[in-house]
């Protein structure tokens, strides 16, 4: 007997949706309202806001808005229209992607409608069957759906963990001779939930030991790392070595699309093979003529960049000083790991949002491990030194209560539906 296709998603929503009743609207899509930035409104309240990844706060830049309202006004929303291949492609699309190379120091780029599925587009087509991935286990989701296209061989490392990088790189080889094939290597600039930088220079200098190709998805460096900004790689001094650069404008550009750059060839090779940008609509005029704006003032304006550093070395600083456990990160993503459960957790951040104006990102188990709740702070050059004072005083109150059981005793009381 043939079952129902939705009868195991009626009756199994999923280790996150089974959530869904308590919740989705305030935990999960909850609806921000307002001027994006630092305060905005949450369900009909102030907040402050720690959730957003506008680094550089350009999402409200006058300069940055002036040129994506010119740009709808002279073009509209669609055009171009149609794919880049067949009938999207334009001389201003062509300029971003040579300055977008520029400043990463490659030989040429090329511009990606979506982050997410670009970069699953990228990894797609710059290996076959025969070839051989080797990631971080802590990689984004975006990557992991990229290798799942893979029809070849796989492996996983221990996140960050350079022994375990070169056993399956001593694994990847063994099998890449047999298949005849070659070897990807893909990893994160910055791990956007932990905000370690890739070990990129350790993983380059194994390059002289085995022969494999770096990918780089570097989404939370571009902008916020670096002399420049150009990324992970400009502060590890080694972004010669990375053979396919990945980043989004969705972080520190406040647009969408993305870009990858490399060597001339490569790309000329992706432009013709990446299906996820053949057969999709050409990014839209709005966002091309936009994206060049923000990347003008990412170029010409470091104390932006100097704002955004000196409020997150201020949280950060200021977050261990109260110790605060706020594992290694090296980056502006900014995590607090406190020990509870998810229905702890849900008292907390509500606690956070209702009594003292704080929204911020809550990550729970099966995103992490059970028993750990992760509070991820993304601090912005938008933000001030108030902020962050009023935000560390709150954080010292909430922690009492967790630590104390007021937080499992208002959760045990509270009738909690994951039916």
């Amino acid at each position: 007997m043939v079952k129902d296709l939705f009868e195991r998603i009626q009756n199994n929503k999923g280790p996150l949706g089974k959530w869904a009743s308590q919740a989705e609207g305030y935990f999960v899509f909850p609806k921000l309202e307002g001027e994006l930035g630092p305060r905005m409104q949450f369900q009909g309240k102030n907040i402050l806001n720690w959730s957003l990844n506008d680094y550089l706060g350009l999402a409200n830049h006058p300069e940055v808005r002036k040129a994506d309202a010119d740009a709808a006004l002279q073009y509209g929303a669609a055009y171009p229209m149609g794919a880049r291949m067949m009938s999207g492609h334009t001389s201003v699309h062509e300029q971003l992607e040579n300055e977008l190379a520029a400043f990463v120091m490659k030989e040429s780029a090329y511009l990606l409608n979506f982050g997410y599925q670009g970069i699953m587009s990228t990894i797609d087509a710059l290996v076959t069957k025969n070839d051989i991935i080797v990631y971080d286990v802590d990689a984004h989701a975006c990557i992991i759906d990229g290798v799942r296209l893979h029809m070849g061989k796989r492996y996983t490392y221990r996140h960050n963990d350079l022994e375990s990088m070169e056993k399956n790189l001593q694994r990847a080889t063994k099998m890449a001779t047999e298949t005849g094939g070659g070897i990807l290597f893909i990893t994160e600039g910055v791990f956007g939930m932990r905000g370690q930088q890739g070990k990129l220079k350790e993983i380059v200098a194994m390059k002289e030991k085995y022969n494999f190709r770096l990918l780089v998805d570097d989404a939370h460096g571009f902008g916020t790392l670096g002399k420049t900004g150009a990324g992970a790689g400009e502060e590890q001094n080694c972004q010669d070595g990375i053979d396919v650069y990945f980043s989004t404008f969705a972080k520190s550009m406040a647009s969408i699309g993305a870009f990858i750059a490399a060597d001339k060839d490569i790309i000329d090779y992706l432009k013709y093979n990446l299906r996820s940008q053949m057969f999709a609509k050409s990014l839209p005029m709005i966002q091309t003529v936009g994206a060049l704006k923000r990347l003008e003032l990412l170029r010409n304006h470091p104390e932006l960049k100097d704002k955004l550093w000196e409020n997150v070395n201020a949280l950060q600083s200021g977050l261990r000083s109260r110790n605060f456990n706020i594992g290694d990160t090296n980056t502006c993503v900014t995590p607090v790991y406190l020990e509870g459960s998810v229905p702890e957790a849900m008292v907390m951040v509500n606690d956070l949002r209702e009594n003292y104006g704080i929204f911020l990102s809550i990550v729970i188990y099966p995103v992490i491990p059970k028993g750990i709740i992760l509070l991820r702070m993304i601090p912005t050059s938008s933000h001030t030194l108030a902020d962050i004072d009023e935000t560390l005083t709150a954080f010292e109150i909430i922690r009492e209560k967790l630590v104390n059981g007021t937080y499992k005793s208002i959760a045990e009381k509270t009738t909690v539906d994951v039916s």
